[in-house]
């Protein structure tokens, strides 16, 4: 019996693999298309072992937006040729329909193997799969689409205001919201390591360790500028801060999402 181009066809539309292993498949297993892909995830499986060690460095994030929830999830790959194409595309549409159904990252993994894995080829991980949900959601992509921010905020905040502290979220990396978030533990760990930098300065070295540390005390205002989002100056308008542009009590909380 022959295999048909509309049989090859069929397979090829349903595991996106190249036409010639299509009519390959199909030739090994008497022209039964269902036999022809469990063949096709067969080997795929033998070289997923091969493949799993892979370093999958590129990737893209998608953010939904849904009324008060916001749905993220990425999935890493090999390529940035992948990543920027229109079925990788359609898979994280698919993920999100996952994470909107209150599916597991174990959910995800059978679905990208069972779907997309077999027409892609590389070593596909999944990194970010979470939804948020608070009064006011807002988000920022960054065109790239390797960053995003997701800004958890009272209802009567403004909305483009929002998404300009989305936009500095992405390109500043705060770690804490405000300063009273910042604990002890970093504090002290972060006078560890000042001290350590001054002992090692032979202008600073001399000096007793009680001096360096009351040096070290006025620093931790600069230091807490730099981690704690609303002491940060706003990427925007430098000549403000973020808590002057967007106020103290508007953000509740953030995430920032890359890999």
């Amino acid at each position: 019996m022959e295999v048909t181009a509309a049989l090859v066809k069929e397979l090829r539309d349903r595991t996106g693999i190249w036409m010639m292993d299509c009519k390959k498949a199909l030739n090994e297993t008497n022209w039964d298309i269902e036999l022809a892909i469990e063949e096709l995830r067969k080997k795929w499986l033998a070289k997923a072992a091969a493949k799993a060690d892979r370093e999958a460095l590129e990737w893209a994030i998608k953010v939904v937006i849904e009324q008060n929830k916001a749905y993220v999830v990425s999935v890493s790959c090999e390529t940035d040729f992948l990543a920027n194409t229109p079925r990788y595309q359609d898979m994280l549409n698919d993920v999100i329909s996952l994470l909107k159904d209150w599916k597991t990252k174990e959910d995800v993994k059978a679905m990208i193997d069972k779907d997309y894995s077999l027409e892609m080829w590389e070593n596909l991980q999944v990194k970010d799969f979470i939804s948020l949900e608070w009064v006011s959601v807002w988000a920022y992509v960054h065109s790239n689409n390797k960053l995003a921010s997701v800004v958890l905020a009272k209802q009567e905040a403004d909305s483009e205001k929002l998404k300009q502290v989305a936009m500095h979220i992405t390109a500043a990396n705060p770690e804490f919201l405000s300063v009273n978030d910042i604990s002890t533990e970093v504090i002290e760990k972060e006078k560890s390591i000042q001290l350590e930098i001054m002992k090692n300065d032979p202008k600073m070295a001399w000096k007793p360790d009680e001096v360096l540390l009351k040096i070290i005390d006025g620093k931790m205002g600069k230091f807490a500028s730099e981690v704690a989002l609303l002491e940060q100056q706003f990427v925007i308008n430098p000549d403000q801060k973020v808590k002057d542009f967007i106020g103290n009590e508007t953000i509740s909380s953030f995430y920032r999402f890359t890999i």
